[in-house]
């Protein structure tokens, strides 16, 4: 970690960390797909659906994030002992966490779908459809620590196995429950969560594997320095994903005054960028293990050469996706659902539109991996909350307001060109340090 050619430990690590989140957010575009299938009102129960999902997610990366920062960290420090015990802590909070949002969310079922966003059209096909995912929140946000618990490790492709095969598996029950079957949205959410089972058991039995640091319940230590740790290391991602949720919601509201062809439309084209997006946040995550061990042993150049290098091939890449992708917009929206020319014309509009601004997603991106990987907490949150949160939520309320329709289209792209432009004054100074090596850190007390 400390030693070989940075690009080519980055590539190491990313490949499989890159395979991981296509393959995740494949699936997700999956359930999207099939459910197009059925009707439009199905297509836009998946998309309120999302931002509970998102909730889930929020607190998995949260606890995942938070606890393999601070692993890599004292790894590269050569504290193994801290490092067991975040691992445990870790895990264990985030099972009693989707424990909890599942107990309440089935609790409250209609009241949250109403709230979600959901037209009456709507609400019988969103509460089927939420009823089964809330069963597996505290699967899917344990199985998001694990992931990124081995990631930070720099065991990625163990993460891998165990994400990508509970992905094709919901692949292939997706169509065999919807249409053999016959269980309509009520088959998406059963495949999903079988899914989601199946990856945590395959990741439990992964994290057996290799170096990986077993988690065991001996070593759960919910005390204040290491809960401190997860929330310093973990509430970027928190507010990123929370925001993102709320967001959503807005944005499902807003488009509601539009019809439910404009809420499919523009559930289509959040999953499409989310898609896109997936590579630079993979490739991201392969930098993130690099980027803990060497800050940890003090080697800031080689944190920096990590930065630049992702930088530069995220942005060649989103640039080269928004060309096609603009060019080639009704067709792909079509592929999801062609058979209602009105969720097309709208989500052509607004793909166009997030594209514009996709590129500069990279770096504001790996900005932010870059200040929470080296416990920056203050600056990472303030860029992680900027994109759907400082910017998104004000602009979702007041360009529909002017704009209608296409203020709605729009909004996503005006929040990216602001985060970015908020991105350079708290980064800048922060890459400035990176120039010159400095003491490795010194290990926790036990």
């Amino acid at each position: 970690m400390t030693t070989a050619p940075v690009p080519r430990l980055i590539r190491g690590l990313a490949i499989p960390t890159i395979i991981s989140m296509l393959v995740t957010s494949f699936y997700v575009m999956a359930d999207t797909y099939f459910v197009g299938k059925i009707n439009t009102q199905s297509t836009a129960a998946v998309g309120i659906s999302f931002s509970i999902m998102a909730i889930i997610q929020a607190f998995g990366f949260f606890c995942g994030h938070g606890s393999g920062n601070f692993i890599s960290r004292r790894l590269g420090a050569r504290d193994y002992r801290s490092a067991e015990r975040m691992a445990a802590t870790g895990f264990f909070c985030a099972f009693f966490i989707g424990f909890l949002i599942a107990l309440f969310g089935l609790l409250f079922l209609e009241p949250i779908c109403i709230a979600l966003g959901s037209t009456p059209t709507i609400l019988p096909y969103a509460k089927t459809y939420l009823g089964i995912i809330l069963l597996g929140a505290p699967f899917m946000a344990s199985s998001l620590v694990l992931n990124n618990q081995m990631r930070f490790q720099g065991n990625a492709v163990y993460a891998m196995i165990g994400i990508t095969v509970g992905a094709f598996l919901n692949i292939a029950l997706d169509p065999l429950l919807i249409f053999v079957f016959d269980m309509g949205i009520a088959g998406a959410a059963w495949s999903t969560f079988i899914s989601q089972v199946c990856s945590f058991t395959i990741l439990m039995f992964m994290d057996r594997k290799g170096e990986n640091i077993r988690i065991n319940y001996r070593y759960f230590t919910p005390t204040p320095a290491y809960l401190k740790e997860i929330v310093y290391g973990g509430s970027p991602s928190l507010c990123r994903q929370g925001l993102a949720s709320i967001s959503t919601i807005l944005l499902n509201v807003s488009a509601g005054n539009f019809g439910d062809a404009a809420i499919a439309g523009m559930s289509i084209v959040t999953r499409i960028c989310m898609f896109i997006n997936a590579f630079v946040i993979g490739f991201g995550q392969g930098f993130q293990p690099v980027c803990g061990f060497n800050y940890g042993a003090g080697l800031n150049r080689r944190v920096l050469q990590g930065f630049k290098y992702c930088v530069k091939v995220g942005l060649i890449f989103l640039a080269i996706c928004s060309i096609i992708g603009f060019i080639y917009s009704p067709e792909i929206i079509s592929w999801f659902r062609k058979e209602d020319p009105q969720v097309i014309a709208v989500g052509a509009d607004a793909l166009r539109w997030q594209l514009i601004t996709l590129p500069l997603g990279a770096w504001v991106i790996l900005c932010n991996m870059l200040l929470q990987t080296i416990r920056q907490p203050k600056r990472a949150v303030a860029l992680s909350s900027a994109r759907q949160g400082l910017f998104f939520i004000p602009l979702i309320l007041v360009l529909p307001y002017f704009l209608q329709l296409e203020g709605v289209e729009m909004c996503q792209a005006v929040s990216d060109l602001c985060s970015f432009l908020m991105s350079l004054p708290l980064t800048i100074p922060v890459l400035k340090t990176l120039r010159t090596d400095r003491q490795p850190l010194s290990k926790l007390p036990s």
